[in-house]
């Protein structure tokens, strides 16, 4: 026994050594790249040491990128959720920004673009909205409307892109689970804030975390919503634990909760329940509905104590200002638009405008409305029609972002690029599947279709046959 107690510590300590000389070179490299980062970087911007290491850690996949195709892409997965300035001196540009650049730009050159019929259509789609906006920006020529014209087009087919690359390679199962640690991290940094709050007295304070770096509480709930929906769905292609992504979903929900942040916590519950009746899960209905309505009350009555408080500057208050001056701007122009990222460069109107079909109407006009609304559209019924084991998880995240988007930013990043980077792994791990099995279908299996199709005519037949119930007279 002694002897084999022996053996196994031996081989234990051998492991331990092998895998530390290889590790020490890299935590090494890591180190001195953060460093050198955030000395040629304005060490006065807040959060330069945390976008020093997600740039660092871009260094290192690089380095590995011989080794691992996908390096780049899946070092740069976490740095999505990250948008501290990077204090390059290039304006608005996020450590998320920069991280989708790299990303996108490993998928083009190492990554495999052989895309399925729905990344096809998913990119179609955006290319309709990218052109109804281009109108803006010959009409409205200055740089920030160029600029952020590309921008958008990164942040929704770069961010597919991206994820496609890594399903298409077979490394969803590590991204998923970069993105989980990522998000512990900005749970764990929620919590600690509001413990903070609560050791002063106030525990009804919406927490806007201040670790590992300043984020305002609808961006923290934002991501701890679409976390939450990626622990509930966990795909089993994905092959993550049961048991981990149970914990995960109660544990970013809490951390939700915390933020207050009640678009987040509408485009959450949205997603649950389509993502629970399209699945057919009856079973599962009940748990949503227990979820949400304590959540839907809570967001009433907020709601209604800032109106009646009569603060004139509250959230509720401060948004139907900003509608009405910006229903007022877009009236000036309302064919083509003010230009993107307009409040940049117009005077009087310092503010995104806080909802997405009106922020797009008075940047592109009626044109590029239009274009907006068939892209999304288009990309519900396409994530509908696919096949649900790879189209729900997709579905869900597309959804819950416009649903936010209906009550806050729209344009905003990782809060657009998150949810369309996951639904580009989706779409890659499905064509990897149905490489892997070309019987495997890329939409939703006919029968199934004829079987709901069929289900639906019965109950119709049945509710205009009077003493029918259940296929037998009475």
């Amino acid at each position: 026994m002694a002897g084999g107690f022996g053996e196994v510590g031996a081989r234990l300590q051998a492991r331990v050594s092998e895998w530390w000389a290889g590790a020490w070179r890299w935590t090494l490299i890591a180190i001195g790249v953060a460093i050198a980062v955030y000395l040629f970087m304005d060490r006065g911007v807040s959060g330069g040491a945390v976008a020093a290491a997600a740039i660092a850690c871009l260094v290192i996949g690089a380095a590995l990128t011989r080794a691992e195709p996908m390096a780049i892409a899946l070092m740069a997965t976490p740095a999505l959720f990250i948008v501290e300035r990077v204090g390059l001196g290039v304006g608005d540009l996020t450590v998320s920004d920069v991280a989708l650049a790299a990303a996108f730009g490993t998928a083009i050159l190492l990554g495999r673009n052989d895309f399925s019929p729905p990344m096809r259509a998913m990119l179609g789609l955006n290319l309709v909205y990218q052109f109804a906006s281009l109108i803006t920006v010959i009409v409205n020529p200055y740089v920030q409307n160029t600029v952020e014209w590309f921008h958008a087009w990164l942040l929704v087919s770069g961010a597919l892109i991206a994820g496609w690359a890594i399903g298409r390679a077979g490394r969803a199962r590590l991204a998923f689970i970069l993105i989980h640690a990522i998000l512990v991290i900005i749970a764990i940094g929620t919590i600690a804030t509001a413990i903070g709050y609560w050791r002063e007295g106030d525990f009804l304070k919406a927490v806007y975390p201040e670790w590992p770096w300043m984020m305002h509480k609808n961006f923290a709930g934002g991501m701890l919503a679409f976390g939450a929906f990626l622990a509930y769905v966990n795909p089993d292609w994905a092959r993550l634990d049961k048991r981990w992504t149970r914990f995960a979903f109660w544990f970013f929900l809490a951390a939700l909760a915390l933020t207050q942040s009640r678009q987040a916590a509408i485009g959450l519950v949205v997603a649950l329940l389509v993502f629970t009746l399209r699945q057919g899960a009856a079973k599962h209905i009940l748990m949503i509905i227990m979820l949400a309505i304590p959540g839907i009350i809570l967001i009433v009555l907020s709601v209604r104590d800032q109106i009646e408080s009569q603060n004139r500057f509250n959230s509720v208050y401060q948004r139907l200002d900003w509608i009405r001056e910006v229903y007022a701007l877009w009236k000036h122009s309302p064919v083509f638009g003010h230009g993107l990222r307009y409040w940049y460069v117009t005077p009087g109107t310092n503010f995104q405008p806080p909802q997405a079909e009106l922020e797009v109407l008075a940047s592109t006009g009626v044109i590029g409305l239009l274009g907006f609304l068939i892209m999304w559209i288009g990309f519900i019924i396409v994530l509908w029609r696919m096949h649900p084991r790879f189209g729900l998880l997709a579905l869900g995240m597309v959804l819950a972002r416009i649903v936010q988007a209906q009550f806050d930013l729209f344009w905003v990043a990782s809060q657009v690029s998150v949810p369309f980077f996951i639904a580009g792994i989706c779409l890659g791990a499905q064509a990897l599947a149905h490489e892997r099995d070309p019987h495997a279908g890329f939409w939703t299996p006919e029968k199934v279709r004829v079987r709901r199709a069929e289900s639906r005519l019965e109950q119709r037949r049945r509710a205009r046959i009077p003493g029918q119930r259940d296929g037998a007279h009475v």
